[in-house]
């Protein structure tokens, strides 16, 4: 059982330490407070599902001939 920090937490899931905080305060990522940061077990990090980079998709430009 491997524990991680927030910010380590981040770094393997591709996400800012924010991101990583707000899916502990919604319940969506298990977390252990200790003090005032969070410990996760890195098995805990499959259960969540990140879905692409934030913002507007780009637009596909088309071709024209």
């Amino acid at each position: 059982m491997k524990l991680l920090g927030t910010k380590e937490a981040a770094e393997k899931l591709g996400v800012s330490l924010r991101r990583v905080q707000q899916l502990i305060e919604q319940k969506t990522l298990p977390a252990q407070r200790i003090g005032r940061d969070y410990l996760i077990q890195e098995k805990d990090l499959n259960k969540v599902t990140i879905h692409g980079k934030a913002g507007r998709p780009a637009k596909v430009k088309s071709e024209k001939n």
